[in-house]
């Protein structure tokens, strides 16, 4: 089977998304993991290259010197994942692809619209392919729903909701400052958001990946606890998503009871679509004035392009690291498809586009609520 190399920026051991990354990309057995920079400290840096078994001599003190020397040799790396705090993505991903070299880079993309649209635009020009993994959307269920949708199984949308609603924040921070805090409350490393880039995002994502519609404008309001944090840790936005589509979008980082709990839920004039990520492998389904139809991934009735997203039986349950998986799965393949010249036919996946659609969203959020909780336009 015909494999890309890939290094890692960041995720070394300790790392939790370092090791999502990891297990979603050797999933699928397309991508081999060939030489990295995991950490600041030397230390740090080789234990994870000894765990993961990455020779020493492709182990960097730098990104750029890893950018460097990467790029010229013939056993080089394919693509870099960028696993590092949101700060450094724009600066390493360009750094990379001005080097000719394949990005899939963490949510938020970049600190500003701005970045974003120079790296969208530099992929373009030197046709270098750019993912961004979103994973709640790239379960089987969201995919089904999308061409439900696009069939019109559920007529005309009318409107929608959809949230990511946590409570890691109001468990884990103190009531009083006590203390340095985690580098996701500093504005200086995570930028003019907290919320609406860390969970906001996703929930916009969730929204574009399952109906194919993208937010034209919006009105957020942002809640902040405790108050002395510097950025918001609750966000709730009306939304307009054109031609007379309405919506409403809720992410939290103090919603207790929930732990991880990306939803949405959308009507349309013959019926309604629901997801919960408490239940990834079910679609619920309800026509107008009929009961609620239960859709498990897997199962024959499901749609071709569902199906081919599913790695266990129907009824067990499939998790994370797949859905990590099924972003690396359709991003490699178009790589492989791309070095032998070929045209890419599989499954589409977040693109430097949808990166660049949620720096939008954020920066729409932000100024909505600076401005008085007005209508922005994306």
């Amino acid at each position: 089977m015909k494999k890309v190399r890939y290094g890692m920026v960041g995720g070394g051991l300790g790392s939790y998304i370092g090791d999502v990354h990891r297990h979603g990309a050797m999933m699928d057995d397309l991508a081999v993991l060939c030489a990295g920079c995991f950490s600041r400290h030397r230390d740090k840096n080789l234990e994870t290259a000894d765990a993961w078994e990455i020779p020493e001599d492709r182990v960097y003190a730098n990104y750029q010197e890893m950018a460097d020397k990467e790029s010229s040799r013939e056993d080089g790396i394919d693509f870099v994942t960028i696993a590092t705090p949101n700060s450094s993505h724009y600066e390493i991903a360009k750094y990379f692809m001005e080097k000719n070299i394949h990005v899939l880079c963490d949510k938020p993309v970049t600190m500003t619209v701005e970045e974003a649209e120079d790296l969208k635009k530099i992929a373009d020009e030197r046709n270098l392919l750019f993912a961004v993994p979103y994973a709640y959307t790239a379960y089987p269920a969201i995919r089904q729903a999308r061409q439900m949708i696009e069939e019109g199984v559920i007529g005309k949308i009318i409107y929608l909701r959809a949230g990511h609603p946590e409570d890691w924040v109001i468990s884990s921070v103190p009531e009083e400052p006590s203390g340095k805090l985690p580098w996701r409350f500093d504005p200086k490393m995570a930028g003019e958001s907290l919320c609406s880039a860390d969970l906001g995002t996703h929930a916009e994502q969730l929204v574009e990946q399952f109906t194919g519609l993208t937010i034209k404008r919006l009105l957020a309001v942002f809640n902040t606890w405790p108050a002395y944090l510097p950025l918001e840790t609750n966000v709730t936005a009306f939304l307009d998503l054109g031609d007379g589509i309405t919506g409403e979008l809720w992410a939290s980082q103090i919603a207790i009871g929930k732990e991880c709990s990306p939803f949405i839920y959308v009507v349309g004039s013959k019926g309604s679509l629901e997801w919960n990520h408490e239940t990834p492998s079910i679609l619920k389904y309800t026509p107008v004035n009929e009961p609620t139809r239960l859709l498990s991934a897997g199962r024959d009735y499901m749609s071709k392009e569902s199906n081919s997203m599913v790695r266990v039986s129907a009824a067990h349950h499939e998790g994370y690291f797949e859905a990590f998986g099924n972003i690396y799965r359709p991003f490699c393949q178009n790589l492989l498809a791309l070095k032998e010249g070929k045209p890419y036919e599989g499954l589409p996946y977040p693109s430097i586009q949808e990166g660049l659609n949620g720096m939008k969203f954020v920066h729409a959020c932000v100024e909505s609520n600076r401005l008085g909780n007005v209508w922005v336009d994306l």
